[in-house]
């Protein structure tokens, strides 16, 4: 395994993420561990999750499955580096809503930090991500929740989810002001079906010093290998979700076959590939694998330890173009 800081922080992190939300809803307790288990066997430390996963009737499942592998002790929890996320309601699925039991008023951000600090058995988490970017909270506010955490010694580290350049901006510009650290890491949708992120939001996590955290590395399975899965009468979860909805689209299929197409050339795999596309990325500290058995985190594996050509960038590039640096993408 490989390591890099996340982001201006000391905090060394393999460089690829363990997602963790496929625990409960599609693996049991039990695969999870073993999946969790063989992930710190193969080096890698950086975990991440959500007060939410578990989704619907079971929200929540997903931190008791880690809490409970942390249970387990032989310094499970010593050699994780720990995320998770607040935003969105733990209500049941169709629930009523208590008014201050989402979003990211002080009382909410406290109260969920001491629910999934309960639920993952744990007196501290490492890195604690916004989910969601709050209208309706100034960060003055939100930093000084964050702060009280940190001199309590319950997080160590607060991160974004799913925010815009000018967000990350306004976020570290107030905690500049406050003397706050303020956030460390982004955690964005980037692959190389959507590379939208490259016009404003990895510049803006460069120019403060975040690291970017792709999420669907795989574009919801599109990249790995959807239309070969296709032929061979075993699409799986790519023939639903956000790769079915692509691939009925004939130009999109179009691009995934000349993708398919030339990795077949080369003799690779398209999953293996789409991640180490990311890794060579400027600002990427790694990408989140949510496996779902152990052979799909051995495929992920193997993507930290493969080289891809200068050739075979150039036409990964062709097949899809970056929308270019802002403001010129879309000034002139």
């Amino acid at each position: 395994m490989k390591y890099t800081q996340l982001g201006r922080t000391g905090l060394k992190v393999s460089r690829l993420v363990l997602g963790t939300m496929n625990f409960g809803p599609q693996t049991d307790e039990a695969g999870s561990h073993t999946i969790m288990d063989a992930a710190q066997g193969a080096g890698v430390n950086f975990f991440d999750t959500a007060n939410v996963y578990g989704f619907g009737a079971d929200k929540g499942r997903t931190e008791e499955i880690v809490g409970t592998w942390f249970a387990k002790g032989g310094g499970r929890r010593d050699k994780t580096v720990l995320g998770t996320k607040v935003y969105a309601n733990m209500a049941p699925e169709g629930g009523k809503v208590w008014p201050n039991h989402d979003k990211l008023s002080a009382l909410n951000i406290r109260r969920s930090v001491d629910a999934s600090l309960k639920r993952l058995g744990t007196d501290y988490i490492d890195l604690y991500q916004f989910h969601h970017v709050d209208r309706d909270t100034p960060w003055d506010e939100i930093w000084q929740a964050i702060d009280i955490l940190v001199q309590q010694g319950k997080i160590l580290y607060a991160g974004s989810s799913n925010h815009a350049g000018w967000h990350i901006a306004r976020a570290n510009e107030t905690a500049t002001r406050r003397g706050s650290l303020g956030l460390v890491s982004e955690q964005c949708l980037y692959n190389l079906a959507e590379r939208r992120a490259e016009m404003e939001v990895i510049p803006a996590a460069q120019g403060y010093g975040l690291g970017v955290i792709p999420w669907s590395p795989l574009h919801g399975g599109l990249l790995g290998g959807a239309l070969r899965k296709e032929r061979e009468g075993g699409a799986g979860r790519s023939g639903v979700g956000r790769s079915a909805d692509a691939l009925a689209n004939s130009a999109i299929r179009a691009k995934i076959q000349s993708y398919e197409d030339l990795l077949d050339k080369h003799g690779l795999e398209p999953g293996e590939v789409a991640l180490a596309w990311l890794l060579t990325r400027p600002g990427v500290t790694g990408p989140i694998v949510g496996p779902r058995t152990t052979d799909q985190l051995a495929s992920a594996l193997r993507a930290v330890e493969l080289t891809l050509p200068e050739d075979l960038l150039a036409s990964l590039d062709e097949i899809f173009p970056g929308p270019g640096p802002s403001p010129e993408a879309f000034a002139w």
